[in-house]
């Protein structure tokens, strides 16, 4: 599919704030763990925030094809500006999708201007991607519900106003996910952020542990005012996520490609271009197929979102193929590096460890692959 005119001038405007205003400065936020404030308040002002959200509440959404590309290209600045939309944009989509009228108002076009952030709770300490075991658990009492529980690895908890609680409701319902549901909390009594957790990359964004001590709110807080929607809703909305963790792959992957492309011509050794070498250039004759493609898996499963049809194995298949190969490309620009992809003064050593956070976030890839499988066994194969 390709891009019409005006969400062509989206990426476009998207791709020039990377080079000129990300790239630059990347390495020294992300080395200073600093975060990007500066950066984000322009992501708000070209309306990166808002690419979810449709009109009236917002100022149109784009296509899925589109918003991929747009993380694509952040993440091929700096992989935590692409982080700091992600979250948020699984919100939108849950509320656009979900919500109730009056939570549409509320929320949409706050969300849409960046004035306010949201991001989503799933994963627990003890739970992991196993989301039938949580036991953050929220009790109804008259017209509020009593929440209590925890939650882990939050990405921009301290800066997002808003959170998509998925929580138990019932927590006597077999099978268990028929008794959950999403809460849109806000930050209240009996909400605290316990600590920032440390990362061996994904610098200058925070990921937290949250805590739910007696915090009291109101039944309007339920998305789409139905109890035990919770699974199905956040399914849908981890399709989206599973897209935009498929673009912030590829946008790495892209990053340490150009960079091993551009080293691969300057550099010289034995009197010529260390690309003109058949181990270097068989390298990079890989990384870019392998980057290609990535690509092409990333912008069909958005094309099959776009559809309406179901497309979690598209998205499973997308986010566990980008992920592997941005961490071989990852490696292989850093080979392509010799001595220097192992120092600080060049991004590759970057690249290689961000990475690995698309592998093990948004369910690890190793649940990706049981998702596949068994849409594979229920579409009875590959429809080609």
């Amino acid at each position: 599919m390709k891009l019409g005119a005006e969400e062509r001038s989206v990426v476009e405007v998207v791709r020039e704030f990377v080079d000129k205003q990300v790239k630059p400065i990347a390495r020294v936020l992300e080395h200073d763990n600093t975060h990007p404030d500066e950066l984000i308040e322009t992501m708000k002002e070209i309306g990166v925030f808002g690419l979810c959200i449709p009109e009236p509440y917002g100022y149109g959404s784009v296509s899925m094809p589109c918003y991929v590309q747009v993380a694509e290209e952040l993440a091929r600045g700096w992989m935590s500006l692409a982080g700091a939309m992600g979250g948020h944009s699984v919100v939108s989509k849950l509320i656009v999708l979900f919500g109730t009228e009056e939570q549409k108002q509320t929320y949409l076009p706050r969300m849409a201007t960046g004035e306010l952030r949201a991001t989503m709770a799933l994963t627990e300490p003890g739970g992991g991607s196993d989301l039938q075991s949580m036991r953050t658990v929220a009790r109804r009492n008259g017209d509020q519900y009593v929440i209590n529980g925890s939650k882990t690895w939050i990405s921009n908890a301290r800066r997002s106003d808003l959170i998509a609680l998925l929580c138990k409701t019932d927590p006597a319902a077999r099978p268990a996910h028929a008794g959950f549901s999403i809460l849109l909390v806000e930050k209240l009594a009996g909400f605290a952020i316990s600590r920032d957790l440390p990362k061996l990359g994904y610098k200058g964004v925070e990921a937290c542990e949250l805590t739910f001590a007696d915090c009291h709110v109101p039944t309007t807080a339920l998305l789409g005012g139905s109890e035990g929607k919770g699974f199905s809703q956040m399914m849908k909305g981890l399709e989206v996520g599973r897209l935009q963790v498929a673009a912030r792959a590829t946008g790495v992957a892209r990053a340490a490609f150009d960079d091993a492309l551009q080293y691969a011509q300057d550099r010289e050794s034995f009197g010529k271009p260390i690309w003109q070498h058949q181990s270097v250039g068989n390298m990079l004759a890989e990384m870019g197929t392998k980057l290609y493609a990535a690509r092409s898996l990333l912008l069909d499963a958005a094309e099959k979102f776009d559809s309406g049809e179901r497309c979690d194995m598209e998205a499973g298949m997308a986010k566990l193929f980008a992920s592997e190969v941005a961490m071989q490309i990852a490696l292989d620009a850093l080979r392509v590096h010799g001595g220097y992809g192992y120092s600080t003064e060049y991004d590759v050593e970057r690249y290689f460890r961000d990475a690995p956070l698309m592998i093990v976030g948004e369910g690890t890839n190793e649940i990706q692959k049981g998702v596949i499988a068994k849409q594979l066994v229920k579409r009875g194969g590959i429809d080609i």
